[in-house]
Formats: structure tokens, C-alpha cells, sequence
């Protein structure tokens, strides 16, 4: 290998530790934190399709389609989010029944 060869492959070798520390990094988040971001994405979908709702009311020019996509996604997002608030209680009911 010559030198000009070792010294392009060189800058890429710092790069994949890099990119390894923080998947490492990121694969460290709590289960509260992932939570906490997923109900605010769904306050996020909400908002929108909030301010679709209120675009199309007040006249503008927003598509029925688009308004409605937004509803939809609002909706799927909050009933999937409802779902694995259900599941984390019964899990913790499921504990609490444990004798030990």
C-alpha cells in the first residue's frame, strides 16, 4: 500500500469510531426518555392537524386530502401511544401480583 493510499483511508478510521461511540451512546436512552418523546411527537401530530383543522375552516387554501391525512396520523399516533400506556400498566400489575 503506498503512503498517499494510507493517508486517504486514514480521516474514515476516526470517522467509524466516531459513529460507533454514539450508536453506542444512543442505544444507552432510557426507556422514560423514549417515552417522553413519543408523547411529545404526538402532541407534535396533534398541533398539525390542529392548525390543518383551523386552515381549512377559516377558508384557506389547504387540500381536504391533506387535512385529513394529518387527522388520521394524529389519531393512529395517539391510539398506538394509548396502547403502550395499557400495556406498561399491565405490566406493572403484572409485577405487583408477584409473591415474592
Amino acid at each position: 500500500m503506498k503512503i498517499d493510499q494510507a493517508l486517504t483511508l486514514l480521516p474514515t478510521v476516526g470517522l467509524e469510531k466516531k459513529s460507533a461511540e454514539k450508536t453506542a451512546r444512543d442505544a444507552t436512552v432510557s426507556f422514560g426518555e423514549t417515552l417522553n418523546q413519543a408523547v411529545k411527537d404526538v402532541n407534535n401530530l396533534q398541533t398539525e392537524a390542529d392548525r390543518a383543522v383551523n386552515q381549512m375552516i377559516d377558508g384557506k387554501d389547504v387540500d381536504l386530502h391533506d387535512v385529513m391525512i394529518a387527522a388520521e396520523k394524529a389519531k393512529t399516533s395517539f391510539d398506538l401511544l394509548m396502547e403502550i400506556r395499557n400495556k406498561a400498566i399491565s405490566a406493572y400489575q403484572e409485577l405487583m401480583r408477584i409473591q415474592v
